[in-house]
This record gives C-alpha cells, sequence and structure tokens, in this order.
C-alpha cells in the first residue's frame, strides 16, 4: 500500500473518530459548550445534507451511521485509485 493510500484511510479514520465523538459529546455535554461546538463544526457540514435527505425517524438520528459508511466507502475508494 502506498504512502498516499495510508494517509487517505488515515485522514478517514480521524474524521470518522471525530464523528463519534460528536454523537457522544451530543449526548453528555450542553450543546452551547466551546468543545461541542467546536466539534460539532467539523462534523455538522457533512452531517447536514444527509439529514436533508433522509426522513425523520422519530427520536433517533441515523446520519452519523450513514455519515461513517460514506467515508469508509470513499476512503477504500480512494486508495484503490493509488
Amino acid at each position: 500500500m502506498t504512502l498516499v493510500a495510508q494517509i487517505i484511510i488515515t485522514l478517514a479514520q480521524v474524521y470518522v473518530w471525530v464523528v463519534i465523538i460528536s454523537v457522544l459529546l451530543s449526548y453528555f455535554m450542553d450543546p452551547y459548550h466551546p468543545v461541542r461546538q467546536g466539534v460539532d463544526n467539523l462534523v455538522r457540514p457533512l452531517l447536514d445534507p444527509i439529514r436533508r435527505i433522509m426522513p425523520p425517524t422519530g427520536m433517533f438520528d441515523f446520519s452519523p451511521i450513514i455519515l461513517i459508511i460514506l467515508i469508509q466507502m470513499l476512503a477504500r475508494f480512494l486508495a484503490a485509485l493509488f
């Protein structure tokens, strides 16, 4: 595996962890806390389009799961190109 492919996969994994941290912080931290706002600012630009497309499912938000799957698929595709 080339260095470029490893970098792509590593960056994707880091972003997946940022999405997971964002989900966990949404359960335990005030939405106006600076740490949560910082993490949400990293994740929200990719979650908002998914939330617009997906129908509401009650109190569960499946958009982070969809985003994680899309990130993994895109990273593997880009890594395969290199």
